[in-house]
């Protein structure tokens, strides 16, 4: 499975990053996480957090990329599937930040949950995207 999903907010890249790597505030964003604990400090390369969302198990994630100011990426691995989560920024010209998630599941058992959990999947990712301009645009 693959999604993605891009949004413009009109606030700064450094308003912006700093929301989106406030992984453990993302409940005050979208209610499509319940809880995020940081397992490790500060999120970076190699940083670990369980992630807990409605309807879905609790997730480890990893972040696997990492580069700051502009994009992180972290995984999370369960028995026949691995699922990515990619989250870039880019500054435009009028200063504003266009953020553009994906979401791709590999592996044996991807169809599968594609099937099962695709269409909550994308739900989910959208009022993150959502979540976010709403959080950074507001004063």
């Amino acid at each position: 499975m693959h999604f993605e999903t891009t949004v413009d907010i009109n606030a700064t890249p450094e308003t912006v990053w700093k929301l989106l790597i406030d992984v453990e505030r993302w409940p005050d964003m979208t209610a499509s996480i319940n809880r995020v604990e940081l397992l490790d400090e500060p999120i970076a390369l190699s940083a670990r957090a369980r992630v807990h969302q409605p309807k879905l198990p609790a997730a480890i994630w990893t972040v696997t990329a990492f580069e700051e100011n502009e994009t992180f990426t972290w995984e999370s691995r369960s028995p026949g599937v691995t699922t990515t989560a990619a989250h870039e920024l880019a500054t435009t010209p009028n200063g504003t930040v266009t953020v553009h998630l994906t979401l791709d599941q590999k592996g044996p058992l991807a169809p599968l949950f594609a099937l099962l959990t695709g269409r909550l999947t994308r739900r989910y990712v959208t009022m993150e995207a959502t979540g976010l301009k709403t959080k950074a645009e507001t004063p």
